[in-house]
């Protein structure tokens, strides 16, 4: 018998977290062969099980080489499901722009962001990783950006984060840049200390934060 939406979904997250790679490519395929959204697959399987093993680096059961085994995982459910994401069409689109902080080269967080971004209309620029401060406000003042959402996976890039705030101070763009960072050693208290605007806890949260600073 068939699995149920919510039943794959359970099962994409569980073999994220087991860094089963195969085990995502049949889930995500079953998802698309049954019909089932695409997008709800991403944001309850993946980026669900892409949270736990968020969870388990934290606690120090999972370490860098886990976390990398989970985020190609993620990667590979991605590339199946992307195509099939409906996704919204009305209204404006505004900018936004996304990318991993200099010193740190793990995208899977920054990636999950761009495809729940998109699939909400925004119109995402994707800064990529290892992303210098200067380069981050570069691009927003370029492309009109009104945030930028930037992402750390390492404690010792966290400090960069700070830089790139304060240079928005230093060019006199502050309130019409906003900054919203995440991922896995990033709290509320830090987003706090350096002055970020706001913090991300998830991919999905990133839709509402963006949602709410752009009235949309």
């Amino acid at each position: 018998m068939a699995k149920s939406a919510a039943e794959l979904n359970e099962a994409l997250a569980e073999a994220v977290v087991d860094m089963d790679e195969g085990a995502v490519a049949e889930l995500a395929n079953e998802v698309v062969d049954q019909g089932y959204d695409a997008l709800g697959a991403i944001d309850q399987g993946l980026a669900k099980g892409m949270d736990k093993a968020g969870k388990l680096f934290e606690e120090e059961e999972y370490f860098v080489p886990e976390l990398l085994m989970c985020s190609d995982a993620v990667n590979t459910g991605i590339d199946i499901l992307k195509p099939h994401i409906k996704m919204e069409s009305a209204g404006e689109k505004h900018k936004i722009v996304v990318g991993v902080i200099e010193g740190d080269t793990h995208d899977i967080g920054k990636n999950l962001v761009k495809v729940m971004l998109s699939s909400a209309n925004f119109d995402v620029v994707d800064a990529g990783r290892d992303v210098p401060p200067a380069k981050f406000v570069d691009l927003a003042v370029q492309e009109g950006a009104q945030i930028i959402m930037i992402a750390a996976l390492m404690t010792t890039t966290m400090d960069k984060i700070g830089d790139t705030i304060n240079l928005i101070k230093e060019r006199g763009l502050e309130g019409k840049i906003k900054v919203v960072i995440g991922g896995a050693p990033i709290s509320p208290a830090f987003a706090k200390k350096v002055g970020a605007d706001a913090y991300s806890i998830n991919a999905n949260a990133a839709v509402r934060i963006a949602r709410d600073m752009l009235g949309c």
